[in-house]
């Protein structure tokens, strides 16, 4: 549903002009109700629709308690997921504490994934896609892979 990569300016509100590309499905796939969250491994932020977060959410709730990665994974996720609403000029208004955690300035990137998307700091972004080059340049093992990626064919 989501892909892409798009050059976004957040105003001086927290306010995010969605693409217009996205707008549609997001409409769509949960009347312009999103959610968005903090990524677990990156600094960056998650942003669903509705109904797909719900799923995500019920799985991530039916995780042992016990278990400390699970914990963890509950409370970031679940712990800073806010609901956002697309307003009828194709905004979302990004709470502060998740602008502060992804380190997100004026200049932000938002990422199609498949069925969500992620917003970055632009000059994170940047970095990050540089690195993860120049670490793709040393050999990865076929074991590190994940079976689903060893019989992909691109």
């Amino acid at each position: 549903m989501f892909r892409g990569v798009s050059a976004i300016n957040i105003d001086s509100k927290g306010r995010m002009m969605m693409p217009a590309k996205h707008r549609e499905p997001l409409q769509s796939n949960g009347d312009g109700q999103l959610v968005v969250t903090v990524d677990t491994e990156e600094r960056c932020l998650l942003l669903y629709p509705l109904p797909v977060w719900n799923k995500i959410e019920t799985q991530i709730e039916a995780l042992p308690s016990f278990n400390q990665a699970a914990r963890r994974v509950q409370r970031l996720l679940i712990g800073h997921a806010t609901d956002v609403e697309l307003d009828n000029q194709g905004r979302i208004l990004l709470p502060s504490p998740l602008r502060e955690y992804a380190g997100l300035g004026k200049n932000v990137m938002l990422v199609g994934q498949g069925k969500k998307l992620e917003i970055w700091d632009a000059e994170y972004w940047t970095h990050q896609c540089e690195a993860w080059v120049s670490n793709g340049n040393a050999k990865i093992s076929e074991a590190e892979l994940p079976q689903e990626l060893r019989v992909l064919s691109l």
